[in-house]
């Protein structure tokens, strides 16, 4: 008797577990969303990770000009190839191809958030340090836009320090 009821048991169970994979299957978008938390870091391990990988062509949801900004900047720099909108309205999306160099190694060794959603990090002009001893740069959202270090250093304006490159 006390089998039969371990078995009743765990069939209550797999009934449980079942109906719970059915209501997410029916409606998809109970699904907890994951990402999203903070899209800017959400950009940097994507390219890191699509780097990591040897990947061409990374693709991100949804477009903001803040992302677009920090990813043109990165194009400027030389580190990326292509920066585009695609879509419209609220299917636009920014398609991003990367760079590498002829032995294959991604331009872009590492990118590192340095502000994060719970600890803003905010600098002057004066306080701004090179990155890997000027091998690299930081993205610093200022008064002006976004700019690098260096640039923010020569216009002599500070702001917050949103992630290092190199």
């Amino acid at each position: 008797m006390v089998e039969a009821e371990g078995i009743l048991e765990n069939l209550a169970y797999v009934e449980f577990v079942s109906e719970k994979w059915l209501t997410v299957v029916r409606y998809p978008e109970l699904r907890k969303v994951v990402g999203n938390m903070d899209p800017i870091a959400d950009i940097i391990s994507s390219i890191n990770n699509a780097q990591a990988v040897g990947k061409k062509q990374v693709v991100f949801y949804p477009y903001s000009n803040f992302k677009y900004a920090i990813l043109d900047l990165l194009k400027n720099e030389g580190l990326i190839d292509n920066v585009e909108k695609r879509g419209r309205l609220s299917k636009r999306k920014i398609v991003v191809d990367l760079k590498y160099n002829e032995d294959g190694s991604p331009k872009i060794t590492k990118i590192r958030k340095i502000s994060k959603q719970g600890q803003r990090i905010y600098s002057t002009y004066r306080e701004m340090k090179p990155v890997k001893s000027g091998h690299g740069f930081s993205i610093v959202s200022t008064s002006k836009g976004l700019l690098t270090n260096k640039e923010a250093r020569k216009n002599k304006i500070g702001g917050e320090i949103i992630c290092e490159v190199w």
